[in-house]
C-alpha cells in the first residue's frame, strides 16, 4: 500500500450562510471550532443543508490519492449508526481500504458543519463524537507497517487516547507525514506539534499562518531558515503566493493557477496534500509534486465540498 491515512472520520454537513450568521453565533471566519452535540444541533436547526458527504481532512486527501490510482487505506473511528454506515460506504465507493471495524459506541459518529459564506470561505463547527475517542487499539499495526507512508492530521492529535494512537502509528511507520490542520490546533498544541515536526515527522504540511505560529517566526524568511536547518521535507501553502517545498537546501516554489471560479475553499489543503503526496510516492520531483498539489486544489475549490 502506498499511503495509509489516520484521521477524524467525520461526516460533513454543508450549508450556505451569510456573514451575519457567523457574527450572530460568535464564529471566527475560516477557522474550525469544536462544539458539543447540543450546540451542533442548535446551529443546524435554522439552516438548509446543501449536501452531506463523508469527510475528515486526511480522509479527503486519501480519497484524492485513490482517485489518482494509488493504493491507499484509512483508519478512523465511527459508531455503528446511520452516519457511520454512510461514512464507510463513502470510502469503499472510492476504493479506499477501511481498516476499522465499527461497533456500538457511547458517542455517535462525528459530524462537521461547514458554513460557506458568499466569499467562498468556509468556517467549520465540528462535533467530534466517537472520532475523537480513537486510541491505540484502533490502529491496525499490520496496515501501518505495510504502507510506504502514514499520513496523520493535526486535528486528531489530543492528549489522552488519540495521543496513544499517534504514538503507535509513528512507532511502526516507515515514513510519517502530517498536516498541521488549523491555526487553532497549532496554538492549542504548540509544544507537542513542534516536537513532532522536529523529531518525529518526515513530511510536514502547513499553511503560512500555521508554520509562522508554530515557530513564532517574525517573517517568512525565518520559516525558510528553520525549514532548511531541519533537514526534513516541509511543504507550505501561501494562498495567493502559491506554495513552496523545502528539503534541506532545496527550496522550490510553485505559483497558483489564475482565473479560477472559486466556489468553496473546503478541502483545498486536503487535495493539495493528496496531489503532492501522489508526486512524492511516485518519484516525481518537488516541483512536479507541488504542481500536482496545485492542480488538485484548484479543481476542488471550483465546486461545493471536498470530494470530486
Amino acid at each position: 500500500m502506498k499511503i495509509l491515512g489516520i484521521g477524524n472520520a467525520i461526516v460533513d454537513v454543508i450549508c450556505k450562510v451569510q456573514d451575519s450568521f457567523l457574527a450572530d453565533n460568535e464564529l471566527t471566519k475560516s477557522t474550525m471550532k469544536l462544539v458539543d452535540e447540543s450546540e451542533f444541533k442548535k446551529l443546524l436547526s435554522s439552516l438548509k443543508i446543501e449536501e452531506t458527504v463523508s469527510g475528515g481532512s486526511v480522509a479527503n486527501s486519501i480519497v484524492g490519492l485513490s482517485q489518482l490510482e494509488n493504493k491507499v487505506g484509512f483508519i478512523g473511528k465511527v459508531n455503528d449508526d446511520d452516519l457511520g454506515e454512510k461514512y464507510e460506504k463513502g470510502l469503499k465507493k472510492e476504493n479506499v481500504e477501511y481498516f476499522y471495524s465499527k461497533k456500538k459506541e457511547e458517542l455517535p459518529t462525528g459530524t462537521c458543519l461547514i458554513l460557506i459564506t458568499p466569499d467562498s470561505e468556509r468556517t467549520m463547527c465540528t462535533f467530534l463524537g466517537t472520532a475523537g475517542k480513537i486510541d491505540e487499539n484502533d490502529v491496525d499495526v499490520n496496515a501501518v507497517k505495510s504502507s510506504e507512508i502514514t499520513f496523520l492530521e493535526g486535528y486528531l492529535w489530543d492528549e489522552g487516547e488519540p495521543k496513544t494512537a499517534f504514538d503507535k502509528a509513528i512507532l511502526n511507520s516507515s515514513k510519517v507525514a502530517m498536516s498541521l490542520s488549523d491555526l487553532f490546533c497549532v496554538e492549542r498544541h504548540k509544544s507537542h506539534f513542534l516536537d513532532l515536526v522536529k523529531n518525529k515527522l518526515d513530511i510536514t504540511f502547513a499553511n503560512e499562518q500555521e508554520i509562522i505560529s508554530l515557530i513564532d517566526a517574525k517573517n517568512f524568511d525565518e520559516v525558510i531558515s528553520f525549514s532548511k536547518n531541519l533537514g526534513k521535507l516541509i511543504v507550505l501553502t501561501r494562498g495567493e503566493k502559491g506554495s513552496i517545498a523545502i528539503n534541506r537546501n532545496e527550496v522550490v516554489e510553485c505559483d497558483i493557477q489564475k482565473n479560477l471560479k472559486i466556489i468553496d475553499l473546503t478541502g483545498a489543503g486536503d487535495l493539495f496534500a493528496a496531489g503532492f503526496l501522489h508526486g512524492h510516492v511516485n518519484n516525481l520531483s518537488l516541483k512536479e509534486s507541488l504542481e500536482k498539489g496545485t492542480e488538485m486544489s484548484s479543481k476542488i475549490i471550483q465546486q461545493i465540498g471536498a470530494r470530486f
